[in-house]
């Protein structure tokens, strides 16, 4: 897709997509976002009570959102494992000009290396308290088993974007992938996005965004 390299108003890297005319992340703060989005709203609300947690990401993307959260599993002593669809994986050439390693000092550039070196289509441990398995797939074509994670990253390109993926066929696959008590975490909080969220069995809720964004969405799996 011949991204382009962007700094956002953190100071952290984007990429941005000319043919589709998206960013992958936004524009007023890659880290902030992803931070604010899928670690404050996401991880950070199941953490403390398990010392295992099964994370699955829609959209691999930039690797960012998998490098925080080995940032939180070092610093917390949980074991995260961390199972991620893409089916469009950036270039090496990109990656390694990403400055998140620079800018998080807590993660050694090493071991953002060590994210986007790593086998596709088989689980690596990349320290010991997180373990990565990357998918080349989209989330439309990856089989899920029930019932097998806590939480889910859904940072696929915007339902303008990518309209096939805010389905709900998509959410039930997921939501029925989810253990009970399990969240769902998204940048998006557009009206069809929840509705289709609702009508998957989801529990919705809107929550404050980050800079540049009123507001995000958050579900939960309460049945079964």
């Amino acid at each position: 897709m011949n991204p382009e390299l962007k700094i956002t108003d953190d100071g952290s890297h984007t990429l941005f997509v000319p043919r589709l005319n998206e960013h992958y992340h936004s524009t007023y703060g890659a880290i902030q976002e992803s931070r604010h989005v899928f670690i404050e709203a996401g991880l950070n609300q199941i953490i403390s009570g398990q010392t295992a947690i099964r994370i699955l990401e829609v959209g691999f993307g930039s690797g960012l959102n998998a490098f925080l959260s080995l940032i939180e599993a070092e610093k917390s002593g949980k074991t995260i494992h961390y199972i991620s669809t893409e089916p469009f994986p950036l270039n090496q050439n990109i990656t390694n000009q990403l400055n998140y390693p620079e800018l998080l000092a807590e993660g050694p550039s090493s071991l953002f290396k060590n994210i986007h070196d790593a086998e596709w289509n088989k689980e690596t441990q990349v320290t010991d308290h997180f373990f990565l398995h990357k998918i080349l797939n989209g989330i439309d074509k990856t089989e899920l088993i029930e019932k097998s994670f806590d939480l889910v990253f859904f940072d696929a390109f915007g339902p303008e974007v990518q309209p096939e993926l805010w389905t709900e066929d998509i959410f039930r696959k997921i939501f029925l992938s989810l253990k009970r008590g399990g969240i769902l975490v998204t940048y998006s909080a557009k009206g069809s996005v929840r509705r289709a969220l609702k009508n998957s069995g989801f529990s919705v809720e809107k929550i404050p965004g980050p800079a540049g964004k009123r507001e995000i969405t958050r579900a939960f799996k309460n049945e079964y």
